[in-house]
């Protein structure tokens, strides 16, 4: 080597048998997009997030059918705890299986998660009870430990380059699972009311007239836990260490080179982008609840639509989020990064939200067109803001804090997003009583 010059850089090692680097090593002699990867995250992802709104289109003639209300008044009230069950108990167990996926893999998490979609959200469908519906809404919350996993394992999976990518995936796949379960819940919920030539008042679906949409989201989940065993692991787990290492360079041993890891509370980075995702996944929730609400109800500014309708508009929303991340979100990213573009579309969503309550005098094509360009409008600024913070988390932390880092935002943000449904099922009461 002549004087002035740059000595290379240490060749990369490689442990035989360690997922991740067997993962690294492919993403090295790789140059493309990791198509394969993507769209098991994406299928994942899409079938975790189904359940979570599904229930919103027909929460309000559940609730009414299980007859715990004695007065249609109540019934925003008791939606709301219902529609919060999820979140409670997903926000108590988020951290555990963060810390889990950091110790076991990303895959073993990945799977059961989508299992207990398969269980819990049957059953639901099955619920005669309120309190049954409860319980199992907070069961499914509790076991789904999917979303901190996920957004470690799509980072992990491309190259740094890529990886504006592969978490806008998984916020597209998130986002449209959010709002297509609506549509689907509002399609296939009460079957024997809206297709009486397909279903018989006397067949199951007559007794639960809410088990068809759970069956549907059911059935996908299956094929997709299905797919999970050819899904490929992401975490280091190299024999003879006493923990998971990253990469090791030339011959030193990481165990005596690693830096101690810093407490996640204290990494600012990490945090502000948390509060931030809490903030706006609270906001989100209660739009998407008091939107399906409002839209059904045909008093007190409501538009009265049927739960055919706000499946509809929901569908319409979620499509045009396929559209925006797959062709605009990257040139988004790139021209304004994750900070600028998360402030601008929280900006803009002020005043479509603002909206809302004057389409309440419209009606027919003056209604509709209006009400479908918030709708989608409202969908493309939330996944921008979701997109953008969850960048942030995963970049704020190395690999071997991912698992824990997501885990903790998903717990924080369920804690928000338990308080949204309930908040906003508490203020429509308040609201309805007033107007009395």
């Amino acid at each position: 080597m002549q004087m002035g010059e740059q000595p290379p850089p240490p060749a990369k090692v490689y442990y035989d048998g360690c997922p991740g680097c067997a993962m690294d090593s492919k993403k090295d002699s790789r140059q493309g997009v990791p198509y394969k990867e993507l769209l098991f995250v994406g299928a994942t992802t899409f079938a975790s997030a189904l359940p979570i709104t599904s229930l919103f289109p027909f929460l309000y003639f559940m609730i009414r059918d299980l007859h715990v209300v004695q007065r249609e008044e109540d019934i925003g009230f008791y939606a709301g705890f219902l529609g919060a069950s999820y979140m409670i108990g997903r926000g108590l167990a988020s951290v555990f299986w963060g810390i889990i996926a950091d110790r076991i893999g990303r895959k073993p998490v990945i799977a059961f998660s989508v299992f207990s979609v398969i269980v819990f959200n049957t059953l639901f469908g099955l619920s005669v009870k309120y309190w049954v519906a409860i319980a199992t809404r907070f069961l499914l919350g509790a076991l789904n430990g999917f979303l901190a996993p996920v957004k470690a394992y799509s980072i992990e999976v491309c190259r740094p380059e890529q990886q504006t990518l592969g978490i806008s995936i998984v916020s597209t796949a998130w986002g449209m699972g959010v709002i297509i379960g609506p549509a689907i819940g509002g399609y296939l919920a009460q079957p024997v009311k809206q297709y009486p030539h397909l279903f018989h008042e006397k067949s199951v679906f007559g007794r639960f007239p809410y088990l068809l949409p759970c069956l549907f989201i059911s059935f996908f989940a299956t094929l997709v836990f299905i797919s999970c065993a050819w899904l490929p692991e992401t975490l280091h787990k190299h024999k003879g260490l006493e923990r998971t290492v990253e990469m090791v360079e030339g011959s030193t041993a990481q165990e005596s080179t690693e830096p101690p890891k810093n407490s996640l509370l204290k990494n600012w980075p990490l945090m502000s982008s948390i509060i931030t995702y809490c903030v706006f996944s609270l906001h989100d929730t209660a739009y998407v609840e008091i939107f399906s609400l409002w839209t059904v109800s045909n008093r007190y500014g409501g538009l009265s639509f049927s739960s055919k309708d706000v499946g509809q508009v929901l569908t319409i929303a979620g499509t045009s989020l396929l559209v925006y991340q797959l062709f605009a979100y990257r040139w988004v990213d790139k021209t304004f990064g994750p900070i600028q573009s998360t402030r601008i579309s929280s900006a803009l969503s002020i005043p479509v939200i603002a909206a809302y309550p004057f389409m309440t005098h419209l009606s027919g094509i003056r209604l509709g067109v209006p009400l479908y360009i918030a709708a989608i409008l409202k969908s493309v600024f939330a996944i921008t803001r979701v997109t953008g913070t969850s960048l942030l988390q995963n970049n704020a932390v190395p690999q071997e804090q991912r698992g824990a880092a997501n885990g903790i935002a998903t717990t924080a943000m369920s804690l928000s997003k338990a308080f949204a449904p309930a908040g906003a099922g508490i203020i429509m009461k308040a609201w309805t009583d007033l107007n009395n």
